[in-house]
């Protein structure tokens, strides 16, 4: 069990008034036990208390070879799984929920009556993976890394006559060669039209002359994602998408000279939004700021006007600016990864965005 996270779970569950939880999504119990476990439709959970009496309930199916860090009860297909669970639980106490856990579950132990109430306990873990420890954020840096180097080595197809679906599929094949596990989500690779639509779906729609060309890619490595979004334009640009490039990489310069300890999200979502809006362009910027990052390329904590929570040093998340004109086939998205530090951020990716890249056509 990572003892130091473990910890800081507890403290927040305290902070909380909250003695018992569970968690059953693959991911946090991977932050905490260090250990993959896909159970499928089968039940395993992760009971902890903040007296130190915790326990892992999970199908034998699943047998564990190795010392987890925590005690292990083990259930078959014809035992009620919940059941062995409940009787973990102070059933006279709040018992906090994995907000992910399958209804047929949360109402097997609710018709047990294994606890007096039952909260969403994800908010806490949720809030403790927000911040980052320095393990996880030099994972980071290298997953950045990674994925700035495919980013380099995707520019020169998008003037190669693939279509949007040959390119994504590209992308994928860069992103294996330069070592990641996989990507960290779909990647987006959209011309003209396309790329002015943010909800988009990759098609079988070809590059041309003049069109712009998002590119919103993601890698995994060692367990953590990476995401970098470049606009880039086939031959060359004109003077319109100058104007849009130009207004979206200071929305982008000033989120990221926003981020910082001590303000609100909404604030930096404010500093990017407001410029593009002053330009004339704010009915055209659709879509909240950023997004946080880590162990999944979307995880709760958004860089948007609905969220004024304070920032707090080792978050991290996306700066991700754009203008969309569909009628006019100019869509330009600008995305960066920041870490929160002391004094501000640190900004992972490090592909120039500075000067408009025109990519020579084969």
């Amino acid at each position: 069990m990572e003892t130091n996270k473990l910890n800081r779970i507890y403290a927040k569950m305290k902070e909380q008034g909250l003695n018992q939880m569970i968690i059953t999504d693959p991911v946090p119990i991977y932050y905490l036990l260090r250990k993959w476990i896909m159970p499928g439709e089968r039940m395993h959970a992760l009971y902890l208390n903040v007296n130190g009496d915790n326990h892992f309930v999970i199908n034998k199916l699943f047998p564990q070879t190795e010392d987890l860090g925590v005690e292990i009860t083990y259930y078959d297909d014809v035992e009620d799984g919940v059941e062995i669970l409940s009787q973990f639980i102070n059933k006279d106490e709040t018992i906090g929920v994995d907000k992910n856990w399958p209804s047929r579950f949360l109402l097997r132990l609710q018709e047990l009556g294994a606890g007096s109430k039952f909260v969403n306990g994800s908010k806490i873990v949720d809030k403790v993976r927000q911040i980052k420890d320095a393990d996880e954020i030099q994972a980071m840096r290298e997953s950045a890394k990674m994925i700035d180097e495919v980013m380099d080595k995707l520019i020169p197809w998008t003037a190669k006559g693939l279509t949007e679906n040959e390119l994504n599929a590209k992308c994928l094949e860069i992103t294996k060669e330069v070592g990641f596990s996989g990507p960290s989500f779909e990647p987006i690779t959209a011309y003209a039209k396309g790329a002015a639509d943010p909800h988009h779906m990759t098609d079988d729609s070809k590059g041309k002359h003049g069109d712009c060309v998002i590119l919103d890619i993601g890698g995994m490595w060692h367990d953590y994602a990476s995401d970098i979004t470049r606009t880039v334009f086939i031959g060359e640009h004109s003077e319109k998408q100058k104007e849009i490039y130009e207004i979206v990489l200071e929305a982008n310069k000033r989120g990221i000279a926003a981020a910082k300890p001590g303000v609100k999200m909404s604030d930096i979502d404010a500093a990017a939004r407001d410029y593009i809006a002053s330009k004339g362009y704010g009915e055209y910027f659709t879509h909240r700021l950023g997004h946080s990052i880590g162990m999944e390329d979307h995880e709760v904590g958004d860089v948007s006007s609905a969220n004024d929570e304070i920032v707090e040093v080792g978050q991290a998340f996306s700066i991700e600016p754009g203008i969309y004109l569909y009628d006019e086939g100019i869509g330009v998205r600008i995305e960066d990864i920041v870490v929160v530090t002391e004094d501000g951020c640190e900004v992972l990716n490090h592909y120039p965005k500075e000067e408009m890249i025109d990519v020579p056509e084969a």
